[in-house]
């Protein structure tokens, strides 16, 4: 993985802008779907897709690649429009998202579009999916890895910590989890419904090397999984703190954009404010 230079750097947040016009797009068309998560992981995705993984979008299923399992799959918008970006599927396919037989069904379905790894519906299967792709990955002595994007809120299920327990007994180092630690759930505030901390010293005590970072800062990002691939003897999970609806600034921090799409008029003012956004970018960087 190569060093971030400052135009990179320019690029991903330029792209990150792009993604989150696409979500809330995709959105409006849908008139159905998530909104806080898919726009609070932009930056990460932005920075998964066109930066640190190993994969070729002309070859979805090339044995090498990186394999990305996305356990949250309620934030699919953003995957989506990711993918279209990296050139997996047309772009104006991302018009059909939640439609009737679209290959884009409001959880990610393997074997529907090109680039969609697993099947995601309820929360906290994630990581058990990752587990047994590493354990095959390890059993064929292969070295692509594996990045597993979890909610905070899926913690708050009993089979997550299963699954850490696994990975973390088995040491599989070949899995990098990225959780969006944006605080939020359908209901309310995390820490008030089924508060989660210490998540650093849980994680730990499973055998676990644990990096948290800001997740809107792709440096961070490139940084602790660079420091993933350094571990050899556990596998590593990147708590990326987050805000929830980030660009857009009435769905920023509110929990009840967590599972709402936005109103074609409040689409249009979130529109244009991340247009706003995006020509500040490009002015910055001329």
């Amino acid at each position: 993985m190569e060093a971030l230079h400052e135009k990179k750097l320019w690029f991903l947040e330029e792209m990150a802008n792009i993604l989150r016009q696409d979500v809330i797009k995709m959105l409006l068309e849908a008139r159905s779907g998530h909104s806080a998560g898919p726009l609070g992981m932009a930056d990460i995705f932005a920075t998964l897709y066109f930066h640190i993984l190993t994969h070729d979008p002309k070859r979805p299923h090339w044995e090498l690649r990186d394999r990305v399992v996305l356990s949250n799959g309620h934030i699919c918008p953003i995957l989506y429009a990711a993918l279209a970006r990296a050139g997996y599927f047309p772009l104006e396919e991302l018009k059909t998202l939640r439609k009737l037989h679209t290959r884009l069904q409001g959880h990610p379905h393997r074997g529907a579009l090109p680039g969609v790894e697993t099947t995601s519906g309820p929360l906290g299967s994630g990581l058990s999916q990752s587990i047994g792709v590493a354990l095959a990955a390890k059993l064929d002595q292969k070295k692509y890895r594996i990045y597993c994007l979890m909610s905070d809120g899926e913690h708050q299920e009993g089979n997550t910590w299963e699954a850490v327990m696994f990975a973390g007994k088995n040491r599989l180092s070949n899995i990098t989890a990225i959780m969006d630690r944006n605080n939020i759930q359908i209901d309310g505030n995390i820490e008030d419904i089924m508060p989660l901390e210490p998540l650093k010293a849980k994680y730990e005590a499973f055998n676990w090397h644990v990096v948290e970072i800001n997740g809107h800062d792709p440096q961070d990002l490139v940084d602790a999984v660079a420091e993933a691939h350094a571990i050899f003897e556990k596998p590593t999970m990147i708590i990326a703190h987050t805000i929830p609806g980030k660009g857009v600034d009435f769905m920023e921090r509110d929990f009840r954009w967590h599972g709402k799409p936005p109103t074609q008029v409040e689409g249009q003012k979130a529109l244009k404010e991340l247009r706003t956004l995006g020509d500040r970018i490009a002015s910055e960087h001329q």
